[in-house]
């Protein structure tokens, strides 16, 4: 055996998502999986994060390490439900939980205190995979479709996975081996923030305050207006742009439109950008398979299928042997075994680096 263990905190801020993989030659096996809430408290000082403010140094380290210690957990869960000691498991690949991403400055900043984490764990971690392809001159995203290749593609079949977090983003898997993929726009990160502003909560649970709804067609219009969604691939978002200033600068004529309206608004709105972006770079793909909390949610997953028509069979990755809300972390996991045998985790053709490139850096146990 050959264990690593990946660890991702994505865009919704809703905890850590834990999963322990081997790799055996080109096999990839799930041997366990774990999920480890945030509390209410940090989940609000990531969220600050995202914008500027006060003391953000300070801020930042002090909400690093408590992901340190909250992924600690997930890994020590996980351990203990496989019946491991931490010198079974080769590394633990972490992502950190992404606070900017400006990638046309340079930049990319997923935060996290791997050497604490090295020293809770006692297992070697690999983190910061990002940056790398950054400084090569790509976007630093994404990098889950060379996994999705690894683990969904297959010789002679055209299919797409969609990640549907915070952000969306495809991977366009070609039946010739040839993989394309991007952003394409929100996923649950407006219809999150607009359900937390009115109901206090974390999310549109299966949908439901949506189903409530009705569409607001102007504002549809207003939002599929945004310019990031014209710009060919290669691209990449985030919280950055997207967020709910963004979204109120667009509701400014609709300030009588019930909120139940708008939630549906934006459902149709995360379905439509997902589909457009299929339907444009898909390669004649005859099915998607979704991943993410977004596969979670039975209204988003129909307006997805409506849009793209009959023609194309819509199903969560589950129909693929993996459950939704593990790919990321297993995503990660692979991406650590690439780093430890030195091979490039990223694909220039997706994040629009100059090349290939070995991503991550090691914290020693």
């Amino acid at each position: 055996m050959t264990l690593y263990i990946g660890l991702m905190s994505g865009t919704s801020l809703d905890g850590v998502d834990g999963a322990l993989a081997d790799f055996d030659g080109q096999a990839i096996t799930t041997r366990g999986t774990a999920y480890i809430a945030f509390p209410p408290a940090l989940r609000a000082d990531l969220l600050a994060l995202q914008a500027p403010g006060d003391n953000e140094l300070e801020r930042e380290a002090a909400a690093a390490n408590q992901l340190a210690r909250h992924y600690a957990d997930c890994v020590a869960a996980l351990l203990t439900d496989a019946g491991l000691a931490p010198a079974d498991v080769a590394a633990v690949a972490v992502h950190g939980q992404t606070i900017r991403h400006r990638p046309e400055l340079g930049f990319t900043r997923q935060t996290n205190n791997p050497a604490l984490l090295a020293e809770l764990c006692g297992i070697d971690v690999i983190a910061d995979f990002r940056s790398r392809d950054v400084a090569a001159g790509g976007q630093g995203a994404p990098l889950v479709p060379a996994f999705h290749q690894a683990l969904f593609g297959k010789a002679g079949t055209a299919r797409v996975v969609a990640n549907i977090g915070g952000i969306a983003n495809i991977s366009v898997l070609g039946g010739d081996g040839r993989v394309t993929g991007f952003d394409t726009g929100p996923g649950n990160v407006l219809m999150d923030a607009w359900i937390a502003r009115h109901q206090d909560k974390e999310y549109d649970a299966d949908g439901a305050w949506a189903a409530s709804g009705q569409l607001l067609p102007d504002l549809l219009q207003e939002l599929l207006s945004e310019s990031y969604l014209a710009l060919p691939a290669p691209k990449s978002t985030g919280r950055d742009l997207f967020h709910l200033d963004w979204l109120d600068a667009r509701l400014a004529v609709y300030r009588e439109a019930a909120p139940a309206d708008v939630q549906f608004t934006l459902t149709r709105f995360t379905a439509l950008t997902l589909a457009q972006a299929i339907q444009a770079y898909g390669g004649g793909a005859d099915a998607v398979y979704v991943c993410g909390g977004g596969a979670y949610n039975s209204v988003l997953m129909s307006e997805l299928g409506a849009a793209l028509g009959t023609q194309v069979v819509v199903a969560s990755t589950q129909a693929l042997g993996v459950a939704p809300n593990r790919v990321e972390a297993l995503a990660f996991a692979w991406l650590g075994y690439r780093f430890s045998e030195r091979l490039a985790g990223n694909l220039p053709a997706v994040t629009g680096a100059a090349g290939e490139r070995v991503l991550g850096a090691l914290y020693p146990r």
